[in-house]
Formats: structure tokens, sequence, C-alpha cells
């Protein structure tokens, strides 16, 4: 019993099958079988071995005949693999590409989290969202600047119902956060995790001036999916809703809008969008220090 190679194969399973009877046995060290006491006749060998081909035989037995089967060679099964991707690679390689896109910062320290400059991105899992969403809520910038717009607010009396004094410019201070925490846990989180949406800004980077202005004004209303393909914008957009809704709680009843209101600054909000993705398309980039494409797979 000779397999590919001619190489000599031990415990090879050979069947006779004979008038509907059948006798097994395995091959020896050496290759080799035997079958006894087989009635003359028709006969079908069969050849079976893990790895290779079922190979079978037929042949006819004569009366006082001792059948001498010649070399049997076994061809090698075509193996069949199973390719299963696994996600871990995907999550580690976002990992890194969070750490880069946490040491964007424009000019230096104003951050420039949302923004992947990867030519080979990959989508964010939820508990990344959340935690670029964090990240983003915290930088010590965002409190400067939250305080800033608060002591504005105080100064032109914005907001009267919230007073003037320590206690004025404590509650402008905690609505301004509330604002920017919603804005950001909402649309960059909450219902990207929901709808499967990336809540960043891929940068082009190629193609003609034209083609870029309309890549900029495109993407606020429309975003890559968590299978890297563009849908509609449904976080972006009911992201700024709910938020304008949810400070409603907390502003002075003097100063909630309504419902007219709050669309109204919602459509502003994608104007603004518009306008800073313009901003990220050709001038920002520039400006940013830690920004680099990637061509790593």
């Amino acid at each position: 019993m000779l397999g590919k190679g001619g190489e000599e194969y031990e415990g090879v399973r050979v069947t006779l099958s004979q008038g509907g009877a059948e006798q097994s046995l395995q091959t020896s060290t050496a290759g080799e079988f035997l079958f006894e006491q087989v009635a003359p006749g028709p006969f079908t060998l069969t050849f079976a071995s893990q790895g290779f081909k079922l190979q079978t035989i037929s042949g006819v037995l004569h009366p006082g005949e001792a059948f001498t089967l010649p070399n049997v060679v076994l061809g090698l099964r075509e193996s069949v693999s199973e390719v299963r991707v696994s996600a871990e690679p995907q999550i580690e390689i976002a990992e890194q590409q969070i750490h880069l896109e946490e040491q964007q910062r424009i000019l230096g320290f104003v951050p420039n989290y949302y923004v992947s400059y990867d030519s080979n991105p990959v989508p964010l899992t939820t508990k990344q969202k959340f935690k670029l969403a964090w990240r983003a809520n915290y930088d010590p910038f965002n409190w400067l600047v939250n305080a800033g717009i608060s002591g504005v607010q105080q100064a032109t009396d914005s907001f009267k119902g919230y007073g003037q004094g320590m206690q004025g410019f404590s509650k402008r201070m905690g609505a301004n956060t509330a604002d920017n925490f919603f804005a950001v846990m909402i649309g960059g989180a909450i219902l990207p995790s929901l709808f499967r949406q990336d809540p960043r800004y891929f940068y082009k980077g190629s193609g003609t001036v034209r083609s870029r202005i309309g890549y900029s004004f495109a993407t606020t209303v429309i975003c890559k999916g968590d299978n890297m393909r563009w849908q509609f914008n449904y976080s972006g957009i009911l992201g700024g809703l709910a938020a304008g809704g949810i400070s409603n709680i907390y502003y002075p009843s003097s100063s909630r809008s309504g419902a007219t209101v709050m669309f109204e600054g919602a459509g502003i909000g994608l104007a603004g969008s518009a306008v800073q993705n313009l901003f990220q398309e050709f001038i920002i980039k520039k400006l940013t220090p830690g920004a680099r494409r990637s061509d790593a797979p």
C-alpha cells in the first residue's frame, strides 16, 4: 500500500465488498493487507485514510486464485481551509489610530480629536467611541473655552435669569459645560453606537479643489458607518437636535427656545459643521503638528 511519493502507509482502512457483505482491516507497517477465505466472484476494494482521497478498485476473483493487487497510490485530499478574520487586530489598529488622534492639536494646543488623517481607517468599537468622547469632553482647553464664554456672557448679561456675581458665573459655566458635554456624548458616542456610525471626519486630501469642497459639504449630512460605507448622518443631525432639546431643562425659562428655534439652531449647526469641514480639508491639517496619514494596513 503506497501513498503519494511512494511512501508506505500503515493504518489505511481497506474494505472488501462482495455480494452485499463487507469486511475491513488496516494495512500493516509495510503498507500491506491480506483478506483470507474470499469467495470467488466480483469484488470491490475501498481505501480510506485521513488526509487522502477515497479510492475504489474493482476486480474479479476466480476459483482457486490468489489475487495479488498491484501497488495502490493514494492521492492527497484537497484541503479546505476555513479562514476566520478576528476582530482583535482591527480593535488594536483602531486603538493606535485613536492614540494618534488624541495627540492632534491645532497650533499645538487646540484639540482636534475627531478627524482621521489615516488612509486606511478602521471602525471604532462602542467602547472606543465613548473613550474618545470622554477624552474630548475633559480636555483642559475645553474648560478654558467654556470659562471664557461664560465670562463674556456675564459681562454682556446674557441669560439674565442666572443673575450676576460668582453664582451667575457658575450657572453659566455649568450650562456651557453641559452644552458641550451633551453635544459630544450624544452626537459622538451614544447615537453613533446605536446607529453603528463613525463620528469622525475622514480627511480626503486628494482630488480637485471642487471635489474636496463638495466632500466637505456632503459630510455634514452623510457619514461612514461601522462597515466603512457612506450613509445618512443620523447621529450628527439627531444629536444636535437632542442636545438642543436637553438644554431647555437647565437654561432660564426666559431663555428657553421652542421647537422652531431648536430646529433653526440645528440648521445653523449644520452650516457651521460644513464650514468647519471645509477648514479641516484645506487649512487645519497644516496647523496640526501631530496630523499625519498612515498607509499601514
